[in-house]
């Protein structure tokens, strides 16, 4: 248990490290964006009414001054670090003066809960069905799923997407192609409104879903298939172990330690490819509000969305972490 707790403390230090490198790097690409948020404001007012010179040079002061600007870079730095403790990422140009964190956290339900369900419904399919083609090698169905795998695997997130817009927007119009919910239904913890929001999802999930479980299909199949060899199993099979206790207990639950180590390793791409499919679809989560952000110039919402980006991957890696010495009895938390 000892061990465990400095093992533990091993990682909470090393998560601290990344969150404090990826904001850190966030604020400094954000900042030295040539896009000024003062005068995107100041065009935007321009541009709907005239004012004078003097009035035009106070909006400038006081904008500059409300967003921190008027210092040096290394003063805005140590002042962002502040402000970041407490969530205070400054106002949205988006939705001025509303605070960038609010619309972070009305995004982030959305794309948590797509990564999360599309992520671990890839993992678990793809591991099962890849440790079952890994284990019976001579069934014609599993070889044709992986010959599936093999051509679906390459394919990136956003062409599966713009497939999946085609087909089902005009050819075969059953499934919505964008948003979020239904227009009539009133947001809200009512029955309605989940039915919805799962309708919707239903399309962003499967474009995640399909060329993920190539991925862990073809990764659980090849570690399998150099399981089955080992003595373990050759003595199990000889031993009269039933077929399905072999499989899940003896092949199947060791080849997922591995595949456990490969899921964090590939959270940030997961993540990435999140962004480019909301953008696609629509879909009212951190995606499509990043990359309205970059198109405004809001340097703000856009630092907002990366900081929780990476507090939240870096989250998720640590507590994988924590996990595998627990799945594995192997791994000695040294």
């Amino acid at each position: 248990m000892k061990a465990y707790f400095f093992f533990a403390l091993k990682r909470l230090i090393q998560l601290v490290a990344v969150i404090f490198a990826g904001c850190s790097i966030a604020f400094f690409v954000s900042h030295l964006s040539p896009i000024s948020p003062v005068e995107s404001i100041i065009g935007r007012v321009s541009g709907q009414s005239s004012y004078s010179p003097e009035a035009i040079a106070n909006l400038r002061a006081a904008l500059t001054e409300m967003f921190g600007l008027d210092v040096p870079l290394h003063e805005q730095y140590f002042n962002f670090l502040r402000r970041l403790a407490v969530g205070d990422f400054g106002p949205s140009l988006l939705a001025f003066p509303r605070p960038a964190i609010e619309l972070v956290m009305l995004a982030l339900p959305w794309t948590f809960g797509l990564l999360t369900v599309s992520t671990l419904l890839t993992w678990l399919v793809g591991n099962i069905a890849g440790g079952l083609a890994g284990y019976y090698q001579d069934s014609k169905l599993l070889k044709a799923l992986g010959l599936l795998a093999i051509g679906i695997q390459p394919i990136p997130y956003y062409i599966v997407a713009f497939l999946m817009v085609i087909v089902f927007g005009f050819f075969w119009p059953v499934l919505p192609i964008s948003g979020g919910f239904a227009m009539n239904v009133r947001q809200g913890w009512t029955l309605p409104f989940f039915l919805s929001v799962l309708h919707y999802a239903i399309l962003p999930a499967a474009s995640l879903t399909i060329v993920g479980i190539g991925t862990w299909f073809l990764g659980m199949r090849a570690l399998v298939s150099n399981i089955v060899t080992e003595d373990f199993v050759t003595f199990a099979e000889l031993g009269g172990v039933s077929r399905n206790r072999i499989v899940f207990s003896y092949v199947i639950r060791n080849a997922m330690v591995p595949q456990l180590t490969s899921l964090a390793m590939t959270l940030g791409g997961i993540f990435s490819g999140t962004i480019i499919t909301e953008q696609v679809f629509s879909y009212p989560g951190l995606g499509s509000l990043l990359v309205t952000a970059v198109n405004r110039g809001d340097s703000a919402t856009t630092l907002a969305v990366s900081c929780i980006a990476v507090i939240a991957v870096a989250s998720a890696i640590f507590i994988i972490d924590l996990l595998h010495p627990l799945v594995d009895p192997r791994v000695r938390a040294e």
